[in-house]
């Protein structure tokens, strides 16, 4: 049976409805049952004392990977879900490049006992749209779905051609699936590794222009009609493709999207001396594309920060800038670098946490993220003043893979509570 909790004295903020005091939060039977007043006849088995500290619905991270199955030599859903928790994450969705790819009931299947097994937080696998993501054939989404999967996509991997596409979104609206597209157009991406821009000129690197997203963006944009699919576009890089998707929502249309919490940090010129801890895809681009891309969060365009954590083993950095792998291990840098641009004044404490919480929620049609009466007690309290320097002692993912190593970094998690039981505590 899950303990009664009293999580007292700290500053309550609930996106969802608006709610910013301090008063206290009482839990039992998993569910927040009580704000301000206590509860007729409760007594807690336990208390959290929050004074001086946020209390915040759980964070749900739009994409992370967790390397299983497939590629355990970079993290296991064990490893990276305590990353996770003490990252305040209580709901993430793993994309469908693991190896096997999440194709069939079987690899979801797979993925949810694991995650039950290692008692980590709720995992949502999305599904392939295509089998081994070949971009070719179409996946059985109904079975897909059945096993678990909210929605559907082909991670990085292209597809055929735009008549695969369609049918890959009609067949996922028929299933009322959510599509998920990493838009980039493989060809005019070229095999790029990063921006093509100044820096990419002047360091010899293959440049990956603006226009591989924004032709991928319109693509799927003009299918939206035919099909009647809901899309929701996946880590967002660069100015024109947000104004795009701002366009078709101003229209009505069913899109949604994201942006990765790095992108809103780095830009082109953090790769200079080949620093290939800022190998990322898509590319970081430049500083009005960094600019725009935070004032797209704060008016909503896009919907959710998330943390587009991609753990490596040392060597997967260690070669010549092309070759090495692209991503940052960044469950554990969401919080601080979202609370960042607060610090900036990029945008207001509510939208920023909106953009962990209740956005992300409501696109993907989930019973969280909100800390209401009666709602699931996914929470996290940190301290939003709590420096701490990214280092060996102060992580738990098993990829090293971030730049933001050795930086001190503001705003830290104390609490992270699933299902109203504790699962993190520093």
């Amino acid at each position: 049976m899950s303990p009664r909790i009293l999580i007292s004295g700290g500053r309550v903020v609930d996106p969802a409805s608006g709610g910013d005091s301090i008063q206290d939060l009482y839990i039992a039977g998993g569910r927040i049952v009580g704000l301000g007043a206590k509860p007729d006849g409760y007594a807690a088995d336990l208390e959290i004392p929050a004074q001086g500290h946020i209390v915040s619905p759980g964070f749900i991270d739009l994409c992370a990977r967790l390397r299983e199955p497939g590629q355990e030599h970079k993290g296991t859903i064990a490893s990276e879900g305590k990353a996770a928790f003490a990252g305040g994450i209580t709901t993430l969705c793993c994309p469908p490049d693991t190896s096997p790819a999440i194709d069939s009931p079987a690899v979801v299947n797979l993925i949810l006992e694991k995650t039950e097994a290692a008692g980590g937080p709720r995992i949502l696998p999305i599904g392939a749209l295509t089998p081994e993501l070949n971009g070719r054939d179409l996946s059985e989404m109904g079975a897909l779905k059945n096993a678990g999967c909210l929605a559907v996509g082909n991670a990085h991997a292209p597809m055929a051609n735009t008549l695969v596409l369609r049918r890959a979104m009609e067949y996922a609206a028929s299933h009322d699936l959510l599509v998920v597209v990493r838009p980039e157009d493989p060809y005019l991406a070229d095999s790029g590794c990063v921006h093509e821009g100044p820096v990419s000129t002047r360091l010899g690197l293959r440049g990956i222009p603006y226009a591989a997203e924004t032709v991928a963006v319109a693509q799927v944009l003009a299918l939206l009609e035919p099909t009647g699919a809901r899309v929701h576009f996946a880590q967002i890089s660069c100015a024109r493709a947000a104004r795009a998707i701002a366009r078709a929502q101003d229209k009505g249309e069913p899109v949604s999207a994201d942006v990765a919490a790095h992108q809103l940090h780095l830009t082109e010129a953090d790769i200079d001396g080949f620093d290939a801890l800022c190998h990322v895809r898509p590319p970081l681009r430049g500083l009005g594309d960094r600019d725009a891309l935070r004032l797209a969060v704060r008016d909503g365009t896009l919907a959710a920060i998330c943390s587009d954590h991609q753990p490596h083993e040392p060597d997967a950095k260690l070669d010549a800038f092309p070759s090495t792998e692209p991503g940052i291990s960044s469950l554990e840098t969401l919080l601080p670098l979202t609370l960042a641009l607060v610090e900036q004044g990029a945008m207001a404490l509510h939208p920023a946490l909106a953009a962990l919480t209740s956005r992300p929620a409501t696109l993907l049609g989930l019973d969280a993220g909100s800390l209401r009466v009666g709602a699931v007690a996914d929470i996290c309290v940190f301290d939003p003043e709590a420096e701490w320097t990214v280092g060996e002692g102060n992580w738990l993912s098993r990829g090293r893979n971030t730049p933001f190593w050795g930086k001190n970094l503001k705003g830290r998690v104390g609490y992270t509570l699933a299902a109203g039981r504790v699962v993190f505590q520093r």
